[in-house]
């Protein structure tokens, strides 16, 4: 049974920040906050830990598109090829925040990416996940929990999140109501802007 574990955001307890990068660093796998809706991953570096994920999303790992989440853009370089100063500028300028960024990976991606020519960036504006991210020194591979009800595409209330998934993680982080949209993801890739979803991040930038 998953652990369940109250996290607040702005102030988040070094303890138990601790206690959940030890989970990640052991291959276990979280469910977290962010600031959009929950999602669910595990340390990037933890091949059997993200064959997890893909098996509870029901795909292949290597045709998985998990987004990784950053800390901050500093880290962006080990996994994306150099970027042009317009798209450094979007970046700057939207994160931390709602979007999913696709941008050109480099050979720096994990082995079972190794074949995917791009990457999805995620740099939230939460800082429960980031600082988790921040303590285990690399980004944490993600994905959105969703719910099959036909009604609700999300759920929002960690305590019913966490009656769903014990069986299947390893901790739930309670960090309050999530939200109900999902990011914006934005393909940056090539010399085009593409919105490929339109969440809850503007797209006036």
């Amino acid at each position: 049974m998953a652990q369940f574990v109250k996290i607040y955001e702005e102030n988040p307890n070094e303890r138990e920040i601790d206690k959940v990068v030890e989970i990640l660093k052991k291959g276990g796998l979280i469910i977290y906050p962010t600031d959009t809706v929950y999602g669910i991953g595990c340390d990037i570096t933890n091949v059997k830990a993200m064959g997890k994920v893909a098996k509870i999303k029901n795909i292949k790992l290597d045709k998985a598109n998990f987004s990784f989440i950053c800390y901050d853009l500093s880290t962006l370089s080990d996994y994306i090829k150099q970027i042009d100063t317009r798209t450094y500028k979007i970046l700057k300028k939207t994160l931390p925040g709602p979007y999913t960024f696709i941008l050109p990976g480099n050979n720096k991606l994990p082995k079972v990416f190794k074949n995917k020519k791009t990457v999805g960036i995620r740099i939230p504006d939460n800082m429960i996940i980031r600082e988790l991210v921040k303590k285990l020194g690399n980004p944490i591979v993600s994905t959105s929990i969703y719910d099959e009800d036909d009604l609700i595409e999300y759920t929002t209330d960690p305590e019913l999140i966490f009656e769903k998934w014990e069986s299947r993680v390893d901790i739930v982080i309670d960090g309050g109501y999530g939200g109900n949209i999902p990011s914006t993801i934005i393909d940056l890739s090539d010399d085009e802007i593409t919105v490929l979803r339109e969440g809850k991040g503007s797209i006036n930038f």
